[in-house]
């Protein structure tokens, strides 16, 4: 017996540094022992049509296919084109709309795009818990929370003698990396604490702003956009993650930190908040660089301190550590594989034809 087809839409394919296609390529593979999955960039495509029925682009095949029994489409505003020609091809036929950060605190509120997006969906998606508030009431009733995953990195044994702090960002203004570049500013060599930026360069003026903070401020490195491994690798060997973003939908780099035993310091944003809990300890105000270099300079002496073989029980690396362990489960794969394919199963149930 053949499996049920769907389709993944995502804005972009080729670019596996961006959220939205770790995703999508993630959520395709979990979805693939149950689903022949379609993965694609907009629907229709130049190899679908209505009379043909083929369920896209497909890149291992392009062989016919049943129409796909639903949709799933991340980003309710660049992909309103996809949701808008299914909704007219298939309305009898499921839609899931996945809701990105721009989409949750920008877009809803402007785009009439993504408006409509919201009402044709028969579901929508929010990447962490906070989300659900910042959908209009009416529509909360048919909003889910999947929270992303990633494969869990072991915890390293790291040095106490100088304080390494990883940022993960493009450069862009949602980001909001001049939070960085003033806080490297505010610290000097002797406060013995590093800070290593990894993000491409999307804003010519931020991509400035960062080369001028490693000329002025010796301790502060742009290493520019890495392989998702060697970040990944450069998150497990960090004793911090640094997240200054004014709008996130649910951060991969704050995932992958909790899930390799990496304490996260996080703008307090609903992003955030739902991905670390509302109870966790280090947040700073958007935008407060002060606040984000005292936080620092306060793990720095921390560190000292348990150099100095003195109690760090209560010291706020350690306090940060073990609230990053709790979450840590919420960021399991089998809770998202399952979380995806009750909804799947859920949205197909509903609307079988």
């Amino acid at each position: 017996m053949s499996k049920p087809s769907i389709v993944l839409v995502t804005p972009v394919l080729s670019d596996t540094r961006n959220g939205n296609w770790q995703t999508a390529h993630r959520w395709a593979s979990m979805l693939s022992p149950n689903y022949n999955v379609t993965l694609t960039a907009q629907w229709p495509d130049g190899a679908t049509s209505p009379d043909s029925q083929k369920s896209g682009l497909d890149h291992s095949a392009s062989a016919q296919r049943p129409a796909p029994l639903a949709m799933l489409a991340l980003h309710a505003f660049k992909s309103s084109g996809s949701i808008e020609a299914w909704s007219c091809m298939f309305p009898s036929r499921s839609l899931i709309v996945v809701l990105t950060g721009t989409d949750l605190y920008r877009d809803i509120e402007r785009q009439p795009k993504a408006q409509a997006s919201l009402e044709q969906a028969d579901y929508l998606v929010v990447l962490q818990e906070q989300g659900l508030k910042a959908l209009p009431r009416t529509l909360q009733s048919k909003a889910r929370v999947v929270f992303q995953s990633c494969s869990q990195y072991k915890t390293l044994v790291k040095s106490t003698t100088f304080l390494k702090a990883v940022m993960v960002g493009h450069l862009r203004d949602e980001k909001w990396p001049q939070t960085l570049f003033e806080a490297a500013h505010l610290l000097s060599s002797k406060d013995h604490i590093y800070i290593d930026h990894i993000g491409q360069a999307l804003d010519s003026t931020l991509e400035q702003q960062a080369l001028s903070t490693a000329l002025s401020c010796p301790h502060y490195r742009w290493l520019g956009g890495l392989s998702h491994k060697t970040t990944r690798q450069r998150i497990q060997h960090g004793h911090l993650l640094i997240h200054t973003s004014r709008m996130e939908g649910g951060a991969h780099a704050v995932m992958e930190a909790v899930r390799s035993g990496t304490p996260v310091l996080a703008s307090r944003i609903d992003g955030n908040l739902g991905m670390l809990g509302s109870d966790y300890f280090g947040y700073f105000e958007p935008g407060n660089a002060k606040a984000l270099t005292s936080m620092l300079r306060r793990c720095r002496e921390d560190q000292i301190k348990m150099h100095d073989g003195q109690t760090h029980q209560r010291g706020i690396l350690h306090q940060l550590s073990v609230q990053c362990s709790e979450r840590s489960v919420l960021f399991e794969p089998e809770v998202e594989k399952a979380a995806l394919l009750a909804l799947i199963s859920e949205a197909i149930t509903k609307k079988p034809q």
